[in-house]
């Protein structure tokens, strides 16, 4: 009984723990690749050698697990992948890192807090996810939006003084110039991260409906990557013609970045979301990016000497009370796993026969019904 119990738990808590692990996952590529950033690496060819490396990790766990459950490959299954690959390999990816060059890795991994607000928006656009203005949980879910953008907005549009934390003083007046961006660094910056996210958020959108019709979520992820590899190619070349020097990676703090974010943050990643969405669907997915922010903030004062201040603290707490009222209207909602319990009951005719033949002639005879002979369907009676 106690191990039922403790498995019934584990099941449970599976999503919430995954998504955690991604945060904590998001948060090391954010400082990871900012300290790559800072010695010089393209953020362009970053985004290629990060989605090569994790196509050539997952396509061999795709060949091996996926044979047996790979659907046939269609015209509009692969054009699917191709705008996926395009929208968060390759748009997102380039926008997200230029505007962290303009920034701070606590910068950038804070405006991603706006993520959950643009892709609640859009799953309620597709109707993946359910809003009824009469109801208080939606409203929240709506208030909660307007809420993050607000708080984004601040954050961006407010510096406000500096927050002396023990293990910064000694470098604040040093590096204050280097560390801390200037307001119009701080806009375009912004303004770059902003609609990554919002490419982002597509994708996410994307993924949950490719998934209905191609539920094999690694050989997903291995066809995301490799269009991202080749999408980011082109890119890339365009971006950084006539200066070959740009592709060069050795040993160092630049290779780390390009491997920890192929198999961490795309490889794995793309796979672990995938497989929430069956259960939770893509809002959830994006809904604990608070976590990271905190992490970063933390690690990013002291790795890289990133100086805090009170606006970016003031709109990221704006930013979290807007998320969590998304959140909580959210938790209101029906599970997908109860959602398709509205469907009707079918019974045929023999069936009925026969059920009629165990319940007898006496109306107050209580007998069990064999629920196994009684089919759902989305047609009437």
């Amino acid at each position: 009984m106690a191990f039922s119990a403790a498995n019934d738990f584990y099941g449970k808590a599976k999503p919430f723990l995954a998504v955690i692990l991604l945060q904590f996952g998001y948060a090391g590529l954010s400082i990871i690749s900012k300290f790559a950033l800072n010695q010089g690496m393209s953020q362009h060819v970053l985004v290629v050698y990060r989605h090569a490396v994790a196509t050539i990790v997952i396509t061999p766990f795709a060949i091996l697990f996926d044979r047996k459950v790979r659907p046939k490959m269609t015209i509009s299954i692969f054009l699917k992948i191709l705008m996926m690959g395009l929208l968060e390999p390759t748009i997102d990816q380039n926008l997200y890192y230029t505007g962290m060059k303009y920034t701070t890795a606590t910068f950038a991994a804070t405006m991603c807090n706006i993520l959950p607000a643009f892709a609640f928006i859009m799953a309620w656009i597709l109707r993946l996810e359910k809003v009824n203005l009469k109801r208080v949980h939606s409203q929240a879910k709506l208030l909660g939006t307007i809420v993050t953008v607000g708080g984004a907005m601040i954050m961006t549009l407010v510096k406000g003084a500096k927050l002396n934390l023990p293990w910064t003083e000694g470098y604040n007046d040093i590096q204050g110039s280097s560390s801390a961006p200037t307001m119009q660094d701080t806009i375009k910056g912004a303004s770059l991260i902003g609609v990554g996210c919002i490419c982002w958020s597509a994708f996410i959108i994307l993924q949950a409906i490719t998934l209905k019709t191609y539920p094999a979520e690694l050989s997903l992820t291995a066809f995301i990557c490799l269009m991202g590899t080749i999408e980011g190619t082109i890119f890339a070349v365009i971006m950084e013609r006539g200066n070959p020097s740009a592709w060069s990676i050795h040993f160092d703090t630049k290779l780390l970045a390009c491997v920890y974010s192929g198999v961490i943050c795309s490889g794995v990643a793309y796979y672990v979301q995938g497989v929430i969405m069956k259960s939770k669907g893509p809002v959830f997915v994006t809904a604990f990016n608070p976590l990271c922010m905190i992490i970063v903030t933390i690690l990013g004062s002291f790795v890289l000497s990133e100086i805090v201040y009170f606006g970016r603290v003031l709109g990221a707490l704006v930013i979290v009370i807007g998320l969590y009222l998304v959140l909580w209207g959210k938790s209101k909602d029906q599970s997908p796993s109860t959602s398709n319990n509205d469907d009707k009951v079918e019974v045929t005719t023999s069936e009925m026969d026969t059920m009629n033949e165990r319940i007898g002639a006496s109306d107050q005879d209580f007998v069990a019904i064999d629920l196994n002979k009684v089919r759902p369907t989305n047609e009437s009676i």
